[in-house]
Formats: C-alpha cells, sequence, structure tokens
C-alpha cells in the first residue's frame, strides 16, 4: 500500500512537523498551499493513517506522525548520501542543523565550524543557539541533527558524549565590598543576591546544583535570558552570577566586573548530543568525529 510513498511527500511531512502550519511549510518548501497540502493528503491515504491532529488551523504530529518521523529523516538524508557515494566520497554533501546552547554557540562553535569548514570544505551548515531545554526540545523534534551543550540530559531519547570542558566563574562588581575581602569562603556568600540565567539554562543548573546548596540563605534580584545582559547587571551592584569564564573573561579583564575565587570545582563538561534513532549520514559522522578530535586553539 505505501510502496508509492515519494521523497517530495516525505519532504513535505518533514517541513509540515517543523512549521505546524500548511502555509508556513508551503513557504519553506516554494510550494503552493494547495501541492503542500496534497502532498500530506496523498501521503496519509498511501500510510492509511492520519499523521497529524489538526488544532486551530495547526498540525500537531500525532503517535502515527512519531513512528515516520525518524524513517523520513533517514530516507531524506540516505537520499543526500546517493550524491557523495558517486563522487568517490571525496566531498561531504547536505546541510548540517546544529543547536548549541549559549557558552558553546557564542564562544566555541564559531572557531569549531571554522576549522571545520577548513578541513572538509563543506560550508552548508546552520547554528541555532538558545537554553540547553530548548534546544534538547528541538533535536528531540528532528528540528536540528547535532546538539553541543553545556548541561548533561537524562531525556531517554538522546545519546549524550562529552566533547570538551569548561571552567566556571563567579563575578560581581567592582564595587561590591566582597572585592576587599582576601579570602572569600561561602559563608561569606549568606545573604548574597543573584542575577542568573532563566531555567533551562546550563548555566543556571550549574549554580543552583553546585553553589547554591551550600548557601543557606540567597535571593535571585534578577533573572535574565542573555549573558551580556548578565554581565552587565552584575557590573552594575545588581547581585553576583555564575557563568562561563570563557564568557566573562572580557568583562574581567577590561575591569567591568571581578572574579571571586571561590573553595569549590568550577569545571563543567560540554556535551555532544544526539537523537538515539538519528540517522548518521557521512556528513554528521565526519562532524561528530571531528568535534570529539577539536581543541579550541585561541
Amino acid at each position: 500500500m505505501a510502496a508509492n510513498i515519494s521523497l517530495k511527500q516525505l519532504k513535505v511531512f518533514i517541513s509540515i512537523t517543523q512549521h505546524n502550519t500548511l502555509t508556513a511549510a508551503s513557504q519553506a518548501l516554494f510550494l503552493s498551499k494547495a501541492a503542500v497540502s496534497m502532498a500530506l493528503s496523498e501521503l496519509e491515504k498511501q500510510i492509511g493513517h492520519s499523521l497529524f491532529d489538526r488544532v486551530n488551523n495547526r498540525l500537531i504530529l500525532n503517535q502515527e506522525g512519531q513512528k515516520l518521523l525518524p524513517l523520513a529523516d533517514e530516507l531524506l538524508h540516505r537520499a543526500q548520501d546517493i550524491n557523495q557515494l558517486f563522487d568517490g566520497g571525496k566531498t561531504l554533501t547536505g546541510e548540517l542543523r546544529i543547536g548549541a546552547s549559549d557558552t558553546v554557540g557564542n564562544q566555541v562553535a564559531p572557531y569549531l565550524l571554522s576549522d571545520f569548514r577548513k578541513q572538509t570544505m563543506h560550508k552548508s551548515q546552520s547554528l541555532f543557539i538558545s537554553n540547553s531545554a530548548l534546544i534538547c526540545e528541538k533535536l528531540i523534534d528532528y528540528e536540528l541533527d547535532i546538539a553541543l551543550i553545556e548541561g548533561k540530559t537524562n531525556h531517554p531519547l538522546l545519546i549524550s558524549n562529552q566533547f570538551s570542558q569548561d571552567e566556571m566563574c563567579v563575578i560581581c562588581s567592582p564595587d561590591s565590598p566582597l572585592v576587599k575581602k582576601k579570602q572569600i569562603s561561602l559563608d561569606t556568600l549568606e545573604g548574597s543576591e543573584w542575577a542568573l540565567r532563566e531555567p533551562g539554562s546550563g548555566s543556571r543548573e550549574f549554580f543552583l546544583r553546585t553553589i547554591a546548596p551550600r548557601i543557606e540563605q540567597w535571593q535571585e534580584s534578577f533573572q535574565l535570558n542573555t549573558t551580556e545582559a548578565l554581565i552587565n547587571s552584575v557590573a552594575a551592584g545588581l547581585g553576583l552570577s555564575c557563568l562561563s569564564r570563557l564568557s566573562a573573561q572580557p568583562a574581567i579583564q577590561d575591569g567591568r566586573v571581578v572574579e571571586l575565587i571561590l573553595p569549590l570545582d568550577m569545571k563543567r563538561r560540554f556535551w555532544l548530543l544526539l537523537h538515539k534513532e538519528k540517522y548518521q549520514s557521512p556528513l554528521l559522522k565526519s562532524f561528530i568525529d571531528f568535534c570529539h578530535s577539536w581543541q579550541k586553539s585561541r
């Protein structure tokens, strides 16, 4: 019954899962809305199941659609691989959609991608930067091929492997009374106020796991969703903050903020995440291998 399923139908199906409406999917595919609607209708007819629930003009992937998604993703990537097969495997083809959490995306990924392009001559990559929670969500929904994040995830559909590491630091305003103290103990931080990233951020999770349990009384003075705003809030005296040293270093060097050295292990790992059912094309395998062997030489 499903023998006549075409790659075009699968492309339409994947696009609708990513955009949730026929209009948005048709714009992304440069097809008419009628053509997209017909392709989906034919696919559902051939499979014998509806793949989406229709909710207020939105198409929400249902249980049957979730079964098809990994296979559709794999078939489209395997079709791309055919081109590579006949050029002797000399060039990597296809697009790589990379997700990265804030620190990795801003401080690490640009250098990593630059080196990857120089080594492989592959130029077609996109980089989506957000907090770790949203990156994981998009990876699970096949909207991203791979993710590089700061916090480990225990989601049953994702595989995580360490590919690098980072060190966190605590910063304060140059006007803070803590700057004058010769030694900072955790007792010194009792009653402190903190400017923190939003829930789902790796930096916030590190603070809540490593520092917060060791202070009896602390308060969140501000919640911000960008690192630069966090640094500026600390510089303006709105509280302490905990963030990656990679992100804080320029502000520490120019004296906008001061680092407080705590008697704690402030190291954390960077993780490479993949969907367990994701087909690993030659391009994706090549990028995974590159990440594991790469070291930032700056």
